[in-house]
C-alpha cells in the first residue's frame, strides 16, 4: 500500500516522522463550495481541489496535502440557491493561518492551488502577507494563472475530442468531465447543457465581469461554456494535465 500523504488521514506521530524525515512541502487546495449550473452538485472546486493537491504532491515528491480549505470568496454566486461564500478577508486569514500553522510544525514550503476562480486573484495579492507571517524559515507560493487553467482545458478538450470550443471555465465540458471521472453518477447528464461560450480573446474582461458583477447577470443558468460532450476519460485526462502544469509551477 502507498504510503498516506493527506494529513487529516495520518496520526500527528505520523506527520512529525515524515517532518523530521524531510517531507516539509504541504500542498493546500482552496476551493468553493458553489452553484454549478443544473446538472452538477455544490462541491465540484472543493473535490476537485482536492484531488488536484493529492495529484500535485506526488508529483513534488516529499510532500504531504494538508485538509482542504473546502468554502471560498463566492460572492458573485449568491444569486443561485446553496452557494456559501466566506468574505475575502475571511478567505484570506484562515489561508494566512494555515500558513502560519504549518510553518510551525517545520514545513519550509507551502503551496495554495487554488479550485475556485474567485480564489485566484486574493491569494496572488496575499501571497506576501502570507510569507511574512509564515516567517523566514517557510517560503509561500500560489498557483496564480487561473485564464492558464482554462487554457490546460481549452488544449486537452481539443486534442482529445475537438471541443476546446466548449471550456468556459465554469460547470463546462471540463468540470462536467472532471466530477464524472471522480464521481461516478453524481453528473445529472440529462441537464448538461450550453451556458455562456466565450473565446480566450474574451477571457481576461469576462473573468473581471464575473468576479466583479452577479454570475447569474453574465450566465443566467450558471455555466460559463457548454456542459454537453462531457466523460470521465476527458475529466482524468484533464486532471492529470491540469496536475502537470501547477507541480511545474511549484518546482520552477
Amino acid at each position: 500500500m502507498a504510503a498516506e500523504i493527506r494529513m487529516e488521514r495520518m496520526t500527528s506521530p505520523e506527520i512529525g516522522a515524515a517532518i523530521e524525515a524531510g517531507i516539509t512541502t504541504a500542498v493546500v487546495a482552496a476551493g468553493a463550495v458553489e452553484q454549478h449550473g443544473p446538472h452538477l452538485p455544490l462541491f465540484v472546486d472543493a473535490e476537485h481541489g482536492d484531488r488536484l493537491a493529492v495529484e500535485i504532491a506526488r508529483r513534488l515528491g516529499r510532500a504531504l496535502v494538508a485538509p482542504t480549505i473546502r468554502v471560498g470568496w463566492s460572492a458573485h454566486h449568491m444569486a443561485f440557491p446553496g452557494t456559501v461564500s466566506l468574505e475575502k478577508e475571511t478567505f484570506l486569514a484562515v489561508c494566512r493561518d494555515y500558513a502560519v500553522s504549518l510553518a510551525h510544525h517545520g514545513f519550509r514550503r507551502v503551496c495554495f492551488v487554488p479550485s475556485h476562480g474567485g480564489n485566484f486573484a486574493p491569494l496572488a495579492e496575499a501571497r506576501d502577507a502570507f510569507n511574512e507571517a509564515a516567517g523566514p524559515d517557510c517560503s509561500v507560493d500560489v498557483f496564480a494563472d487561473l485564464a492558464e487553467v482554462i487554457g490546460v482545458w481549452r488544449d486537452v478538450a481539443e486534442a482529445d475530442a475537438g471541443l476546446g470550443g466548449r471550456v468556459g471555465g465554469h460547470a463546462d465540458i471540463a468540470e462536467t468531465s472532471i466530477m464524472m471521472a471522480m464521481h461516478d453518477g453524481i453528473v445529472r447528464e440529462e441537464l448538461a447543457e450550453c451556458g455562456r461560450l466565450t473565446t480566450p480573446e474574451e477571457e481576461p474582461e469576462l473573468i473581471r465581469r464575473v468576479l466583479s458583477e452577479e454570475f447569474a447577470s453574465v450566465t443566467p443558468n450558471g455555466i460559463l461554456g457548454d456542459a454537453r460532450g462531457a466523460s470521465a476519460e476527458l475529466g482524468e485526462k484533464m486532471i492529470a494535465a491540469l496536475a502537470d502544469r501547477m507541480a511545474a509551477h511549484f518546482e520552477a
